[in-house]
C-alpha cells in the first residue's frame, strides 16, 4: 500500500519511497554496465582492420653538389619504394630482350659509368647501332632524351631500346607484357607498384625504368668537395683548369657545360662526324630547322672520366682527344654553332683541363647500392 511518500509492506513494514526507486535505479544502472561491459570485451575481442598499405614513397639523398630543386619527377609518375625496385629489376631483365640475351645494363654498364666502353654497343643478334650509348647518371635533371632529344621524357626513352631492331628487338610490347605476365613474381612486383590492380602495361613498364634510372647520381666530387670551402679537395692542377673552364677568353667551356650538372641540355653543332659523306644530321631530323643540321644534345660531365669513348659517334677515345678537338675548332662545317672557336691552349693548359674534368667523378650511387 502507498501511503503519501512512504510504502508499506502486508507486514505493515513501512519503506521510504525514495529508497525504494534509488535501489532499484541502482540495479538498473549496473545491470546496464554490465552490458556495457561485455559489449566492451565482444568488440575488443574483434582484431582491427588495418586500412591497406599503399606504395611508400621515395626521398632522394642528393650528393653535395646537386640541387634538389633542378629535378624533374613528373607528377603522374611520382618516386615509390616499389616501383623504383621493380624498375631496378626490368632495367637488368634479360626478358626484355627478343632472345633473353640483353637488358638495359648491357649497354648502360654500371661499371662504367652506366655507359659503354665500346664505340657502339651490341643488340640482339650481334647488330651494331651507329650512336655511342649516353650515360643514365643525373638524367633526373633532364626531360628530352637520347642524342638528338627524340624522346620527351625518360618514361618514352625507357620503352625504345626495348623495341628497336639493333638493340632489343622485341617485336611488340604486347610480347613484353606476356614474358612479364607469364612469372608470378612480376605479377605480384606490378600489384605493388601499381595498386590496386597492378596491371602489367607499357606504361607501368616505362615509369618503373624510369624512376629506377632517376636514383642514379653522382656528386660529392673533389670539385663538388672545393666548391664547398675544402681548397685541398682539388690539385693546382686541377684549380687551374677550372679557371680554365670558365674563362670566355680561354676554354669557355661552361657556354654550353653551364651549371651544377655541366650541361645546358641543349643542342649544338661542333663538327663532329661532319667530315663524312653522309653525316649524322642529329637533332634535324627531330626539328626540321635547318639551323639543327648536325647539332647534338650536350652531355653532362659528371662521371666523364669513366665513360669514354666521347661524342654521339664515340670516335673521340680518351679526354685528351677531347681538348685538343676543342682547342683546335672542332671541325668547320655549314652549321658550325657560333661558340666553336679555335682555342690556342697551349699543352700545359690542355692538361689542366683535362686534370678539372676528371675532378668532376665523385661518389656514383643508385637504389639498392
Amino acid at each position: 500500500m502507498m501511503r503519501n511518500d512512504r510504502i508499506t509492506t502486508k507486514k505493515g513494514k513501512a519503506f521510504p519511497r525514495s529508497s525504494r526507486i534509488s535501489r532499484l535505479a541502482g540495479g538498473a544502472s549496473l545491470l546496464a554496465l554490465a552490458m556495457i561491459g561485455c559489449s566492451t570485451q565482444e568488440v575488443a575481442k574483434k582484431p582491427k582492420e588495418e586500412a591497406p598499405k599503399g606504395p611508400v614513397p621515395y626521398k632522394i639523398s642528393y650528393p653535395l653538389g646537386l640541387d634538389p630543386e633542378s629535378a624533374n619527377v613528373p607528377k603522374d609518375n611520382p618516386l615509390t619504394e616499389e616501383k623504383i625496385k621493380l624498375g631496378k629489376r626490368l632495367y637488368f631483365e634479360n626478358k626484355l630482350s627478343v632472345d633473353g640475351s640483353i637488358s638495359c645494363a648491357s649497354c648502360h654498364i654500371p661499371e662504367k659509368g652506366f655507359a659503354d666502353p665500346a664505340q657502339f654497343s651490341t643488340g640482339v643478334g650481334g647488330k651494331k647501332g651507329g650512336r655511342q650509348a649516353p650515360t643514365v647518371i643525373n638524367r633526373l635533371f633532364s626531360t628530352k632524351q637520347f642524342w638528338d632529344g627524340r624522346a620527351a621524357s625518360l618514361e618514352e626513352q625507357a620503352l625504345g631500346p626495348v623495341q628497336n631492331p639493333a638493340e632489343m628487338a622485341m617485336p611488340s610490347m604486347d610480347v613484353v607484357k606476356e614474358k612479364l605476365g607469364a612469372d608470378p613474381s612480376y605479377v605480384s612486383d606490378f600489384k605493388a607498384a601499381f595498386p590496386p590492380d597492378g596491371a602489367i602495361t607499357d606504361i607501368h613498364i616505362a615509369q618503373a625504368i624510369a624512376s629506377f634510372e632517376r636514383t642514379v647520381l653522382s656528386g660529392n666530387s673533389p670539385y663538388d668537395r672545393f666548391i664547398a670551402g675544402d681548397k685541398n679537395a682539388m690539385s693546382e692542377s686541377a684549380q687551374r683548369g677550372h679557371a680554365l673552364f670558365k674563362d670566355p677568353a680561354k676554354g669557355n667551356c661552361e657556354t654550353c657545360h653551364v651549371g651544377f650538372n655541366f650541361t645546358d641540355e641543349n643542342y649544338n653543332n661542333i663538327g663532329v662526324g661532319m667530315a663524312a659523306k653522309n653525316p649524322d644530321l642529329g637533332y634535324f631530323a627531330i626539328s626540321k630547322l635547318e639551323g639543327h643540321k648536325g647539332a647534338f644534345k650536350t652531355p653532362t660531365l659528371r662521371e666523364i672520366a669513366s665513360t669514354a669513348p666521347y661524342m654521339h659517334d664515340g670516335s673521340q677515345k680518351t679526354l685528351e682527344e677531347v681538348v685538343s678537338f676543342y682547342n683546335k675548332g672542332g671541325h668547320k662545317n655549314k652549321w658550325l654553332s657560333t661558340k666553336i672557336k679555335p682555342l690556342n691552349l697551349s699543352k700545359q693548359e690542355q692538361s689542366d683541363l683535362v686534370e678539372f674534368l676528371e675532378a668532376l667523378s665523385g661518389d656514383l650511387a643508385w637504389y639498392g647500392k
